[in-house]
């Protein structure tokens, strides 16, 4: 089980390949804001209404300083197939190794239809831009989430 990140928290660096195989790095976001969810699969019912709410939002979220990278396990093949099929405008990150999610406390035990399973934890983690966490959701709904992180921060 890893670890949930609190606020405070340096935020894990990392590098993972984009739906077009490009290395897209935190670090690449230093001195902006950033939000990062993560999802279990590309082109699931609620990952699509989560991915398709976080674009609807873009111009809102990037008029007040933030962007948004969407991670999940899935290669980049199927994250283009994700992004073409549902016209998105994010970021979408693929972490096949799992590292990353296990790192930002998105992956491990969880409870699916009354089981316990190990698998993608959904999680929202706000990263400021000095690479300090701001705020981590964990085990989020896919529906009105997006709204909610509006709210929250009051945008």
């Amino acid at each position: 089980m890893s670890e949930r990140l609190q606020p405070g928290d340096t935020a894990p660096a990392f590098t993972l390949p984009d739906a077009d195989g490009k290395d897209v790095s935190l670090a690449d976001y230093r001195g902006r804001k950033v939000i990062v969810y993560f999802y279990p699969a590309a082109m699931t019912p609620g990952c699509t209404k989560q991915a398709c709410d976080f674009t609807d939002n873009l111009d809102v979220l990037a008029a007040a300083g933030y962007d948004v990278i969407g991670v999940s396990p899935d290669k980049p093949e199927k994250l283009a197939k994700f992004r073409e099929k549902e016209d998105l405008k994010v970021t979408l990150v693929g972490d096949p190794s799992k590292e990353t999610l296990a790192a930002y406390g998105a992956f491990g035990e969880k409870k699916l239809y009354g089981k316990t399973v190990t698998g993608v934890i959904r999680s929202t983690v706000v990263v400021d831009a000095e690479g300090k966490v701001e705020r981590a959701l964990y085990n989020v709904k896919a529906t009105g989430h997006v709204a909610k992180i509006i709210k929250d921060l009051g945008i």
